[in-house]
């Protein structure tokens, strides 16, 4: 018998209402495998999110296809658009996976509520994506030099796919007894 089983022996029967309390009978790591299934879903949501954000904005597809078309198949990349979404979705849902399991991992403060550590988290996972994404995938890999205003619109579609992604696994991880509940304010909805 493991420690984690014995410990798991001697918990109380009884249901505590303080979130807090709940997260630490979790073991850390079905905490983390919960984080990481969550950023599973939060990375899809939050790529749709920015790809809705700059679809309209840039009015082109992600240059997920350009990597597809150099590293994978050749020709143009605007005669891969559906492989440059399905790959743009791969990178989005594995970075949420990521940040899910990293959220779960972080020593931060109890007293600021999981929803403001997911935004404020997110936002700078989004950046350094972003900072990541322009350096090393598009500037060094695929010889893509941005404009500045299209830098910038880049780098703002990743902050909404950060915040996106942090909304959702902090409104979803820690301190949730039900993550499906929906949200009440004070005189109810």
């Amino acid at each position: 018998m493991s420690v984690s089983d014995r410990l798991r022996q001697l918990r109380p029967d009884t249901e505590t209402t303080d979130p807090l309390d709940s997260d630490e009978r979790r073991s850390s790591a079905d905490h983390v495998v919960a984080a990481t299934a969550r950023g599973v879903q939060a990375g899809f949501v939050a790529t749709l999110i920015m790809t809705a954000f700059r679809l309209p904005i840039l009015r082109s597809l992600p240059p997920s296809a350009n990597f597809w078309s150099q590293y994978v198949s050749g020709g143009d990349p605007d005669n891969h658009p559906f492989a440059g979404l399905v790959l743009h979705f791969i990178y989005g849902i594995q970075a949420g996976a990521i940040f899910g399991g990293l959220f779960a991992l972080q020593d931060a403060e109890r007293s600021i509520e999981p929803e403001q550590r997911g935004l404020v988290w997110g936002s700078v996972y989004g950046m350094a994506l972003s900072a990541f994404g322009s350096q090393i995938m598009l500037k060094e890999m695929l010889d893509i030099r941005l404009e500045a205003n299209e830098l910038a619109l880049f780098h703002a579609g990743h902050l909404v796919y950060g915040l996106a992604l942090g909304a959702w696994v902090g409104s979803r991880t820690e301190g949730v007894d039900d993550p499906e509940d929906e949200y009440e304010y004070d005189d109810g909805n």
